[in-house]
Formats: C-alpha cells, sequence, structure tokens
C-alpha cells in the first residue's frame, strides 16, 4: 500500500508544486475527492462533471479531456497497489505574479492523489455520531457559492474546530440567514413523521453526488422526499437525522448538541437508506 502523486500525468511521490501557484497563494482551486470499491473509482463520470462545472464557475479551463482524467487516475491507482484507495483530484490556476489577479496564470496545474482509504470506525454506522450545531456560517451563494467545490476551506475548518471543541464528530452549519445547510464535508438529511427532509440547493450546499443518489433511492422506494428550507430549531423534532458524502456514504448522526436525536440509535429509515446504497455502488462493481 502507498501514497502516489500524479502531478500534470507524471507519477511522483515527492511532487511538490510552486510557492507561486495562485491555488497556494489565494486558495484558486477546484477539487473532487472519489471513493474506490474494488479499487474501481465509484461514479467517476458524476465527479469529472462536477469538477468541470466548478471550473467553469471560476472561469478555470480545464486543459485536459476526461479520457485523459480516467487514464491518469488508472496508471496512478495501479501504481498505488492499494486494495481501496482515496482519490482526490485538484485543478489549481497555476503559477503567476502574487498578484490577486489570475490574468498571469498561463496554465492550471492538475494533481491526482491517490492514497489507502481511511474507511471510517464501524461503531459510526452501528452507534451514529455526534454533531453540533457552530457558529461558523456556511458561505452565501452571494460571495462564494457552497455549491462550487473549490479550495476556499477556511469556514469549514474553523466549523470543525468549534465542533471539535464542542465535543463532537463534526460540525453542522447554518447559512447567513439561519437555514440549515450542510455539515463540513458532508450533506444533512433528517426524517420527522415519516417523512425524508434534506435542504434544497437554493439555501447554500454542496449538490453532493452521494446526496442525489440518495435522493433517487427514496423516491424509487416510495419515500416522501421534500428538499426545503429550515431553521435549525426543526431539529429538535427530527426523529432521525443522517449524513452523505463520497466518504462517509450513509452515516447516522444519533446526537445533536449533546441530546439523543430520536431514541438515539440508528433509525429504520436511515438504515435502509444506507443498504440500497450499499446494493447501489456494489452494482457498478458487478457490471
Amino acid at each position: 500500500m502507498s501514497t502516489q502523486i500524479n502531478f500534470n500525468g507524471v507519477i511522483d511521490e515527492t511532487a511538490v508544486i510552486s510557492v507561486f501557484d495562485h491555488g497556494f497563494l489565494f486558495g484558486d482551486s477546484v477539487y473532487e475527492v472519489v471513493s474506490t470499491l474494488g479499487n474501481n473509482p465509484c461514479f467517476l463520470d458524476e465527479h469529472l462533471r462536477r469538477l468541470r462545472a466548478s471550473a467553469a464557475a471560476i472561469q478555470l479551463e480545464i486543459p485536459n479531456s476526461d479520457a485523459w482524467f480516467k487514464e491518469q487516475i488508472e496508471k496512478t491507482l495501479a501504481a498505488a497497489r492499494n486494495p481501496e484507495s482515496y482519490i482526490r483530484i485538484v485543478v489549481t490556476r497555476g503559477t503567476g505574479e502574487i498578484d490577486i489577479d489570475p490574468i498571469t496564470c498561463d496554465k492550471p496545474n492538475v494533481i491526482i492523489y491517490v492514497t489507502p482509504v481511511k474507511a471510517y470506525p464501524k461503531e459510526n454506522y452501528e452507534n451514529g455520531i455526534s454533531l453540533a450545531l457552530v457558529s461558523i456560517k456556511r458561505n452565501p451563494r452571494e460571495a462564494l457559492n457552497p455549491g462550487i467545490k473549490t479550495g476556499n476551506y477556511l469556514n469549514n475548518v474553523m466549523a470543525k474546530m468549534e465542533a471539535r471543541k464542542l465535543g463532537a464528530a463534526d460540525a453542522l452549519m447554518l447559512s447567513p440567514y439561519g437555514f440549515l445547510t450542510e455539515s463540513t464535508t458532508s450533506n444533512l438529511f433528517f426524517v420527522q413523521a415519516g417523512r425524508l427532509m434534506t435542504p434544497s440547493l437554493e439555501c447554500g450546499i454542496l449538490a453532493g453526488i452521494t446526496r442525489d443518489i440518495v435522493l433517487k433511492l427514496a423516491r424509487e422506494n416510495g419515500l416522501l422526499v421534500e428538499e426545503g428550507r429550515w431553521p435549525g430549531e426543526a431539529l429538535d423534532n427530527a426523529d432521525e437525522i443522517f449524513l452523505t458524502g463520497t466518504l462517509k456514504r450513509v452515516m447516522p448522526v444519533t446526537r445533536l448538541d449533546g441530546k439523543p436525536v430520536g431514541d438515539g440509535r440508528p433509525g429504520p429509515v436511515t438504515r435502509k437508506l444506507a443498504r440500497l446504497y450499499e446494493a447501489r455502488v456494489a452494482s457498478l462493481v458487478h457490471h
């Protein structure tokens, strides 16, 4: 098992990036995280589509084709020889002058990290995790739209630090207008009276690929689904809460701000959607 880094098509585990790269200087970059199953990338087409959408939203032109990305990812996975891998694709604006204007950056840098996946402990899924509603707010869509997956992650970092101080595994952030958004690296779902609820994209959240699959699975299986806008207090009456993400998949939340959610155990809707999601991912490998 190893960590391998592909820098602009060259695998070099000691790769370095220029101190003049605008991704380093100004967080001027976009990225995606992809997990594997059977060491094959899951939902890679969807991730590459979102990478390009993020890049277009910050007027960053990615010079490489999807075929190039797939070839380089396959090559880097083969070099790493991990049973399962975490893949991080980063595209930076490239090197330029120490000036916020990116006009001097003439070539983006593409970095593909492949590292052994660090699976979340099984107990997180069996017993659920704790969340804290923190004071750090999610970026407003009018400033830096959270729907764009960029290297500007400081508000999420600060939210995570606040959650840790509060003794929680992760943070839950409100929008500047007081509505529920998402966790630091995951989308939020909650269940109330049998209805599955999740903040809408208009609240200022990332259009999660796992979120989208879970919504489809819920609707296919007859669950009532509502995408909307709710204040933090809406979770006081939640029967179940869970998070979704590429690495977390479907993770139950059983404590919020130190208090039990529902009966303090992963609920039936969470468990059912987790099973359905795992089956959907497994079906990719068999195809």
